[in-house]
């Protein structure tokens, strides 16, 4: 299958073509296919310089398909066949792309929630295998569901070194715990950063314990990998000349839609690419998954798959180059540097010192809630006279600038929608309505119905790790609804004065300062009870 960009706009192929024969005019393709660290200019060189392994990995990659032959064929023989990963960003989201297309099962946690941790534990723990995956090794929220299984596995006399594999970089403070814990290591290219990490060992190695043909997306890579070289038919340079182009134009924020394509979740992988890469230095290009066009003067639709006027074709392991690719022109075109994430430490940053300050027992800063509405708490700035929950969010609805967004972050289970009671003898239809009935992602619709502007969704602290540089990198205009929920049974992180519960929300808290210190409109929502306080939500946003 060829892997093309169509435009179905004149004006838009027109702009397009324009900005990709400057490109080639300037060597931009060839260099880039050559890995060239100057292309983005003196500050980003040193940071370039070491991550464009990308580039090769359609290739380079192939070193990895005896071992992972190897791996797969003894954790089947062994009858592990629930192979849970744990990971945050690039380490996660292609993977569950990759598994979801091929229709093959996985578990994956990024998450702090306790309540979906203990859903994934109590999932058939005799027959798990788990990929710890962590570029630098010190992500917390990984860090921390490899002590949670530890102890899971030695408490039901299972020998965690029989059960945990690792893929991590080369002289990672992982590497060592693995090391000394006899863990199975796997290393990947440290010249390669985690959001274009989908053909390295972060997205293979899980992917291919899960039963997916990892090596048909090696297959699909390497077939579009010529093309990026060249001045004319490259489709990752026609599509970040689009994008690029299109962004400086105003046409800043890209809904992506997925319709017919044989690809499941593209989209949410490539809203982490786009927002990483380019939401800094106050500017960037703001993704938009699963939201319908309004025809708003900023709107850029952009389709997967074979209907769509604006629309990238291709097998996954093309899409994944050419979009990788694509991010890194459009960051050229924006004048900022797509390999780094400088905003992304500080909610980090906060969270562990809310954590120290609080100490191992004491009450996080949460303060008061300026209001009360049935399960739901209402802390921040709420509008003046603001008497419920309807109030505040018609407030929030109102506070969007004209070029602005709403972002929805809920740090909640995500998959908790799926205890909603449907009936025995419900239909598929009936079971999809009591999904969305109980989900807290439904917001998302209910809110962009009453508005014009652009509204994201994501899970918390998964977002932290993608949209969460683009919400205090880029540009001013966001306003940012936080929901968080009471827990009732939490999960102790072994080694740690912290439970997942204590974690996430400190982690809320933290991301909630960052905005806030940078005069972002932002309001938490806390659930007292969950399952009421999501019904209580929904059915106030139906009524707004």
């Amino acid at each position: 299958m060829n892997t093309s960009v169509t435009f179905g706009d004149d004006a838009a192929a027109a702009l397009a073509g324009e900005t990709a024969a400057r490109l080639a005019a300037e060597g931009v393709p060839a260099a880039l296919a050559a890995g060239d660290p100057t292309l983005w200019g003196p500050d980003a060189e040193p940071e370039a310089a070491i991550r464009l392994g990308w580039l090769n990995l359609p290739n380079s990659s192939r070193e990895l398909l005896p071992r992972l032959g190897e791996l797969a064929a003894e954790i089947r023989e062994r009858g592990l066949d629930h192979v849970v990963l744990a990971g945050m960003g690039g380490s996660s989201l292609a993977p569950e792309v990759i598994c979801a297309t091929a229709d093959v099962p996985l578990t994956v946690l990024d998450t702090t929630d306790p309540d979906q941790v203990r859903r994934a534990l109590a999932d058939r723990l005799d027959r798990t295998v788990v990929v710890v995956a962590s570029k630098s090794g010190g992500t917390i929220e990984t860090d921390s569901h490899r002590r949670v299984y530890e102890q899971a596995f030695r408490d039901a006399g299972i020998d965690p070194a029989e059960r945990i594999i690792v893929v991590t970089d080369p002289g990672s403070p992982l590497e060592a715990v693995a090391k000394e814990a006899g863990y199975r290591t796997v290393l990947a290219d440290p010249n390669v950063g985690g959001r274009y990490s989908a053909l390295s060992a972060f997205g293979l190695v899980p992917s291919a314990l899960a039963g997916a043909d990892v090596a048909r997306l090696l297959d699909d890579a390497a077939a579009v990998l010529p093309s990026l070289a060249a001045n004319e038919g490259n489709p990752g340079l026609q599509l970040g000349a689009a994008l690029g182009a299109q962004a400086l134009a105003g046409r800043n924020k890209l809904l992506l839609q997925d319709t017919l394509s044989d690809i499941t979740g593209l989209p949410d992988w490539i809203e982490q690419l786009i927002a990483e890469s380019t939401g800094k230095q106050g500017t960037g290009i703001l993704p938009v998954v699963g939201a319908d066009p309004t025809g708003a003067r900023d709107e850029l639709v952009v389709n997967i798959g074979p209907e769509g006027a604006f629309r990238v074709e291709g097998p996954l392991g093309a899409q994944f180059l050419v979009w990788e690719y694509a991010t890194a022109i459009a960051g050229r075109l924006l004048g900022i540097n797509p390999f780094d994430q400088p905003n992304v430490a500080e909610s980090k940053e906060n969270t562990s010192r809310i954590l120290a300050e609080a100490g191992d027992d004491g009450p996080l800063p949460t303060g008061s809630p300026a209001l009360v509405d049935g399960p739901v708490e209402v802390y921040g700035e709420v509008p003046d006279g603001a008497k419920n929950l309807a109030d505040v969010l018609t407030g929030l609805l109102r506070a969007i600038p004209d070029d602005g967004y709403l972002a929805v972050m809920a740090y909640l289970d995500r998959w908790a929608a799926l205890d909603a009671p449907a009936g025995g003898d419900a239909s598929l239809a009936q079971r999809t309505e009591a999904w969305r009935a109980h989900d807290p992602a439904t917001l998302r619709a209910l809110l962009a119905a009453r508005t014009e502007r652009p509204v994201t969704f994501g899970w918390g602290p998964r977002f932290l790790h993608s949209t969460g540089q683009y919400h205090k990198g880029g540009p001013q205009n966001g306003v940012f609804l936080q929901v968080t929920g009471a827990v009732t049974e939490d999960v102790p992180v072994p080694g740690k004065p912290y439970t997942l519960g204590r974690l996430q929300l400190a982690q809320a808290l933290g991301d909630l300062r960052a905005l806030t210190g940078r005069g972002r409109p932002a309001v938490r929502l806390h659930l007292t009870d969950r399952a009421a306080g999501v019904s209580h939500l929904l059915a106030v946003a139906r009524e707004l």
